[in-house]
């Protein structure tokens, strides 16, 4: 995928780059693999905002995705690579020899034409999903399940893969995106190669509106508001913080503070992403 540079013929445009679009080969969705999607604008069952800067944007529809890849031993034909707006990764439709469609995430190198399969004695290609156990170590792989049959849940954003670095017992070692090292059960599929839309990460949006048209708001700066509504705020003119480290609009201290409280998986990190003080 290419990145498509704009002629600055307005402000917003200087400066803003967008997909070439080149690798989609199909503009509409498959119509049985969607659903509506109704937008909360970050607000609960009562009508309360419980998640800040959401609100508005595109009408879009929910593509269903298949995480699980529990078709086993059953090929399967991408029959075209899609454009989903809930993700930053694209979607390939696969075509199964049985006659059911299902969308999976789309790896590099993955194109139309090409057969995919999941199952315990499968080719290590891209797109093929298998147990750990079964994959190489030194292989990058996506879509990693944590706990078998639940799906995968590791490594399924745009250009994110996870690399196996060991096997040891009924346990894998797992760099994870984030450099973080995990260990999982070999038992748990995962798929082969690296997650597509590599360039991702390099798209400037360039303009104000075309973040609102993703459905986020704008966010304000605590500095800018008064003392009822931000730790930071109030003062005559532009001050700091003005405390012992930044906190959040509730009084929780941020940048550097510890959140983490799910003790049960600490025994499966063999190492963090960040070392500990």
């Amino acid at each position: 995928m290419a990145i498509k540079v704009y002629k600055p013929t307005t402000p917003g445009l200087r400066g803003m780059t967008g997909y070439t679009f080149e690798e989609i080969t199909k503009s509409r969705p498959e119509r049985s693999l969607v659903v509506p999607r109704r937008a909360t604008g970050g607000r609960n069952v009562h009508g309360r905002v419980t998640v800040r800067h959401q609100g508005g944007g595109h009408r879009r529809f929910v593509r269903l995705v298949d995480f699980k890849r529990d078709k086993l031993n059953i090929p399967a034909k991408v029959a075209a690579i899609e454009y989903d707006p809930n993700r930053t990764a694209r979607l390939a439709l696969l075509v199964y020899a049985d006659g059911e469609k299902r969308y999976m995430v789309a790896p590099v190198g993955l194109k139309v034409g090409d057969t995919v399969i999941s199952g315990p004695q499968v080719d290590v290609r891209p797109g093929n999903s298998m147990p750990i156990s079964n994959i190489p170590v030194g292989t990058m792989v996506h879509n990693v399940e944590l706990k078998e049959g639940k799906g995968g849940q590791i490594a399924r954003s745009a250009g994110t893969a996870a690399q196996l670095l060991a096997k040891e017992g009924d346990y894998a070692q797992l760099r994870m995106p984030s450099g973080e090292v995990r260990l999982v059960r070999q038992v748990c599929y995962a798929t082969i190669g690296q997650v597509g839309n590599l360039d991702h990460g390099n798209i400037k949006l360039g303009k104000a509106g075309r973040k609102r048209h993703m459905g986020i708001r704008p966010t304000v700066r605590g500095t800018a508001m008064s003392p009822r509504d931000h730790p930071h705020g109030g003062g005559e003119g532009r001050q700091p913080a003005g405390m012992p480290g930044p906190k959040s609009p509730w009084g929780k201290p941020t940048r550097g503070y510890k959140t983490r409280r799910n003790k049960t998986t600490d025994q499966y990190i063999v190492r963090r992403r960040t070392t500990r003080k």
